[in-house]
């Protein structure tokens, strides 16, 4: 019965941690943008974006990685064994900390006002946790290896339709 309550806990922290994922790369998009608005605007927006990243990166986004985290490592342990699907969801897992690290520096660089990347960029990087959610649920979903080669045709053909998608919206946007 604890597995249960454990593995509940878990799916509540997942939901949780890829809602600040998602989010905290939208602000960085609207923190980059913003450096394009004449001044004080610029000024304005960007302290305020910094803030509301702030607020969701500490009080949302890293405890809920980190109770993921335990959570998971809580129902490993439970399991007892891990099936060959596990191990590759555990190997996007690990690509989906990856991720976490790499908004973790992009947020340290915009609490600084350094901007590295264009918002486009920006706009693409935040497909990533798109596409490692799609694997992951496939895998936990479906439990099975050859579904996940299926799945990862799918990722590819997704990832190519984003794209194509961002492109058309840049495009629209600039029209």
């Amino acid at each position: 019965m604890s597995f249960f309550y454990v593995k509940a806990l878990h799916i509540i922290f997942v939901v949780t941690w890829f809602a600040g994922l998602f989010y905290i790369v939208r602000l960085f998009i609207y923190y980059a943008e913003a450096d394009g608005k004449p001044e004080p605007e610029r000024t304005i927006l960007q302290r305020q974006f910094a803030l509301m990243q702030k607020r969701l990166w500490y009080g949302i986004t890293w405890p809920s990685a980190l109770l993921t985290l335990v959570f998971g490592l809580t129902m490993l342990y439970l399991y007892g064994s891990i099936p060959g699907w596990l191990v590759w969801k555990l190997c996007f897992v690990a690509g989906l900390y990856v991720y976490h690290f790499l908004c973790h520096r992009i947020f340290r660089q915009q609490q600084l006002g350094i901007l590295r990347y264009t918002s486009t960029q920006l706009r693409i990087w935040n497909e990533v946790a798109t596409l490692f959610l799609i694997s992951i649920v496939f895998l936990v979903v479906l439990k099975s290896s050859l579904s996940m080669l299926w799945g990862i045709l799918g990722l590819l053909l997704f990832s190519a339709m984003l794209m194509l998608a961002i492109r058309i919206y840049k495009r629209v946007r600039e029209v």
